[in-house]
């Protein structure tokens, strides 16, 4: 069975440890990149990323985009959502479809 954790700022992924998920603060992009490696090799099925760190990762979002295990979802910091994650989603649905269903502004 898989395990679901979560990287990014403490402050942004404190309260996911009250809904028993594995939380991996990370205070830099290098920080971030080593935990994101780390877990993504092992029991993880899911790993939250929080948007301003996946952001400055984007070559390994990428690398682990293609994979189908773990799954790396971006989540908007305790800052706000900065656009990172609805983009991924705009481009998911694109890819699967072939054109944009859901944010079509026609």
């Amino acid at each position: 069975m898989y395990k679901i954790g979560v990287i990014g700022d403490y402050d942004s992924i404190c309260g996911f440890g009250a809904l028993g998920l594995d939380i991996y603060p990370a205070g830099s992009a290098e920080e971030g990149a080593a935990l994101l490696k780390r877990l993504a090799g092992g029991e993880y099925g899911i790993l939250y990323v929080t948007e301003p760190l996946i952001e400055q990762l984007p070559e390994l979002f990428e690398k682990y985009r293609q994979r189908r295990v773990p799954a790396v979802i971006p989540i908007p910091s305790s800052r706000g959502a900065t656009g990172f994650g609805v983009a991924q989603v705009k481009r998911y649905v694109e890819q699967a479809v072939g054109s944009d269903i859901i944010f079509n502004e026609d």
